[in-house]
């Protein structure tokens, strides 16, 4: 086995089992071709409102995405939100850099719109649905992003729905740290 190789089986096996200790985030990545779509749904223990603060604060992403090297409001037009986010996937020693703009239509504590209109990805777009379920909140996040380099087949979607699974737990991990809930996985 070569260099590369065992070093990526090394990471491979890690993100699996960091994925296996987050069950509870149900994610899906379908890919065709350079185009894959994602599908994330959680549940937390907090409000809609408490849900929509942290996902919507983009000037203190960095600080609890650990993906997210940097992240900034640009613009605000009305309702609309103008986001430039520099972020880094990780597969073993290889990293993939991408810097977007994104503009973001919210609708507060219902739905976030997101879609990439400069940059890496571009095209890309997401909608983040939060329903209130009882002491809880539903997550519902689908869209879709293409890929403007290469990504390997296979390993590329296992270690793509690791990474997004892990961005959730962080995203979780935050809003039940603002709470003031111990950061445990939910069941």
């Amino acid at each position: 086995m070569t260099r590369s190789a065992l070093l990526i089986a090394i990471a491979l096996v890690a993100t699996t089992a960091h994925a296996e200790m987050q069950d509870d985030i149900a994610v899906k990545i379908k890919r065709d071709g350079e185009t894959f779509a994602v599908t994330v749904e959680l549940s937390v223990d907090a409000t809609p409102e408490q849900v929509f603060a942290v996902l919507t604060d983009y000037n203190h992403m960095a600080k609890f995405v650990s993906n997210v090297v940097e992240s900034r409001i640009v613009r605000r037009d009305g309702e609309m939100i103008l986001v430039e986010q520099q972020s880094r996937l990780a597969l073993g020693p290889l990293h993939f850099d991408f810097t977007n703009m994104r503009v973001v239509e919210p609708v507060p504590f219902r739905e976030i719109r997101s879609r990439v209109t400069q940059g890496d990805m571009q095209g890309s777009s997401f909608t983040t649905r939060l329903t209130a379920r009882g002491t809880r909140t539903l997550i519902d996040n689908r869209g879709s992003f293409f890929a403007d380099r290469w990504i390997p087949p296979m390993i590329g979607n296992i270690v793509l729905e690791n990474e997004t699974r892990k961005q959730f737990d962080e995203f979780r991990a935050e809003i039940l740290r603002r709470k003031g809930v111990a950061a445990t996985p939910d069941k």
